[in-house]
């Protein structure tokens, strides 16, 4: 260790030092040295409690800290944070190692340092995450540019061993009003910010907004709330038939989940299906859905009134890949006494691909009951046409996108074409969904796609409204529709 000072003794008298006294002069050179290196020790403890041990940068503790003086009343304002987020970090890790990962994280940070103003606070929050405050006041306008500019600084290459490597970055951007504003609220607005940047696939730039506030609102309202609403009995299920456009008889009936929110009115599944699959709620609220759909499918069967009809109902992919879901669906079709070919059990298109080998093992199991399968949304470009082979899939229901622009656009024609005559070529039923205009009905049945459902036709409705159209047995169209051919 190099000395930091000196102590000076002087001795009056006897120039000649004691064998005591020079003992004591030791001691206390040694009580100094101790206090030395205890400071530096805490030094280097409070060092090591603020900044993060891979790149030196701020950790949370000191990005709190700092974020505290920033936004204390008096301070100058407003003030910007940035939450940044590599994009595709893993697959650099996984093509050159961890190691070259974190060399690469390193050399962000220094570059990071060198082009900012000494006195901004940078982060590292662990993994790929960062945050930037700037100690200079700026209003959305110029926090938006300065994402730009923090997103081209990041996307410029790095050399990690031999290799020139790259990567994304996707910005939240949220402004906090000194005194007005907690740290707490800005940082949660930061990361719902880079939620949205993200959504887009990556290397986007959000600014947090009250549209935005809104949103995030309500998926934390779902969040908290959607557990009891399983139980409480605020859960509905409506049903939106499904015609035969020809003749307008009724050949299926879709069970649609609500929610009937106590402060919020009923809200339609893109509210919190996606909660609930993002919080595993989704196999609970799944279970709940069957359950119901089939309890009131099989009391409309005692009555007479569903004898040729289908129930639809849409599983998610945790029910899916669910090693019991077979034997629950058994389960469940025996104790309200339906027979599996009057079911139909709809999947999406990205569930398929997610986890192929064990999607075939549940379809297989579930067809030996004689359940029917449809890929709902189809066309939205997951699946391929080796998917459609490998599994036992008896219906497509053309994605409402395409459906909706028949008659106003001829790449969508082109693509609902495609499908109808892929459909036939493997042998499977198609149905048109979002058929809203008389024309798109027109168009379907020109294809040979006969089975539609649709606002045009009927909006999904409470179950005691659907009892009328199944007592009629159709729903009357007026579609002016062109002789089809018998035969």
């Amino acid at each position: 260790m190099c000395p930091t000072g000196f102590l000076g003794f002087v001795k009056i008298g006897d120039r000649e030092w004691s064998t005591r006294e020079i003992n004591v002069l030791r001691a206390i050179g040694a009580l100094f040295a101790q206090l030395q290196a205890r400071v530096v020790a805490e030094e280097r403890l409070r060092f090591i409690a603020n900044h993060d041990d891979l790149t030196g940068l701020g950790n949370r503790r000191a990005l709190l800290e700092y974020m505290e003086q920033r936004l204390a009343p008096g301070q100058s304002g407003p003030v910007a944070t940035f939450f940044l987020d590599l994009d595709r970090l893993k697959a650099l890790n996984d093509f050159l190692g961890h190691t070259a990962g974190d060399n690469f994280i390193r050399t962000l940070a220094t570059r990071l340092r060198e082009h900012r103003d000494p006195v901004d606070m940078i982060a590292r929050l662990g993994g790929d995450e960062f945050v930037i405050v700037p100690a200079k006041p700026m209003d959305s306008v110029e926090a938006e540019l300065e994402a730009t500019r923090i997103q081209e600084l990041i996307g410029r290459r790095v050399t990690v061993g031999d290799e020139s490597v790259s990567r994304a970055a996707s910005v939240g951007v949220a402004l906090g009003v000194p005194g007005e504003t907690t740290v707490a609220d800005v940082l949660r607005r930061a990361d719902h910010a880079l939620l949205a940047a993200k959504s887009g696939g990556g290397n986007g730039i959000a600014v947090f907004t009250d549209t935005m506030r809104a949103q995030f609102e309500l998926q934390d309202d779902v969040e908290l709330n959607l557990r009891g609403a399983v139980a409480d009995g605020s859960l509905i299920l409506h049903y939106q038939p499904e015609v035969d456009l020809r003749t307008g008889r009724v050949v299926a009936l879709e069970a649609l989940v609500r929610w009937q929110h106590p402060t919020r009115g009923l809200l339609p599944p893109g509210a919190f299906v996606g909660v609930a699959e993002a919080t595993n709620l989704a196999g609970e609220l799944g279970r709940w859905v069957i359950r119901t759909a089939c309890a009131q499918f099989s009391d409309w069967r005692q009555r007479g009134l569903a004898n040729d009809v289908v129930i639809r109902i849409n599983v998610s992919p945790v029910q899916l890949v669910s090693l019991d879901f077979v034997e629950s669906m058994e389960d469940t079709l025996r104790r309200f006494g339906i027979d599996g070919s009057s079911v139909c059990l709809e999947i999406t298109e990205h569930i398929v691909v997610q986890d192929l080998t064990r999607t075939q093992v549940t379809l297989r199991g579930l067809k030996r009951m004689g359940i029917q399968i449809a890929i709902d949304d189809f066309g939205t470009g997951y699946s391929s046409l080796s998917h459609l082979k490998a599994l036992p899939v008896d219906a497509v229901k053309i994605d409402r996108g395409f459906v909706q622009r028949l008659g106003a656009s001829t790449d969508d024609l082109a693509i609902v074409k495609s499908i109808v005559g892929l459909a036939g070529s493997f042998g499977l039923g198609v149905v048109g969904e979002g058929v809203e205009t008389a024309i798109a009905a027109r168009t379907l049945v020109g294809l040979g796609c006969y089975r539609a459902q649709g606002f045009l036709i009927a909006r999904p409705m409470p179950a005691e409204q659907v009892e009328a159209h199944l007592a009629a047995g159709r729903i009357p169209l007026d579609l002016e529709l062109p002789r089809v051919p018998r035969g």
